[in-house]
């Protein structure tokens, strides 16, 4: 695949994600898919990550990735933005503060016949936590 296309795919992924399209993102996800996110003690496979992002969709609901910067180097797309959203339900046990919240993002998805088949995220948890109220503010 080119390029071109393979950011297509990784673009198109989050996409799903933010619009709740659960099927769709399914359909470009390998099915020997893995991923390392920010959080897990272990990689996740594809059930575990929809569950991860169904998680995200609940806390988020209109939670959305704005990308800075994306780069594509073969079958790797790197995205580097930031995630934002009202935190309307539940997250990790903490119930909904109604925050609006935006934090720093950064993925690398390998793209493997037009499928994501491996995920990395990296995610600025500590500001979630402080824009929530979780954590006491930076200094």
């Amino acid at each position: 695949m080119s390029t071109e296309q393979n950011k297509a795919i990784a673009l198109e992924f989050y996409q799903a994600f933010d619009t709740g399209s659960i099927e769709q993102a399914k359909k470009i996800i390998a099915a020997n898919f893995t991923a390392h996110t920010t959080g897990a003690s272990e990689p996740l496979d594809l059930d575990g990550f929809i569950e991860y992002g169904l998680m995200m969709r609940t806390a988020f609901p209109d939670g959305k990735h704005t990308f800075a910067d994306v780069i594509v180097e073969n079958d790797k797309v790197v995205t580097r933005g930031t995630f934002s959203g009202t935190h309307q339900g539940e997250l990790l046990g903490f119930p909904p503060t109604g925050q609006q919240v935006k934090f720093a993002v950064i993925h690398i998805n390998h793209i493997i016949d037009g499928k994501i088949a491996e995920h990395w995220g990296q995610a600025d948890i500590m500001a979630l936590m402080q824009q929530l109220g979780i954590l006491p503010p930076s200094m």
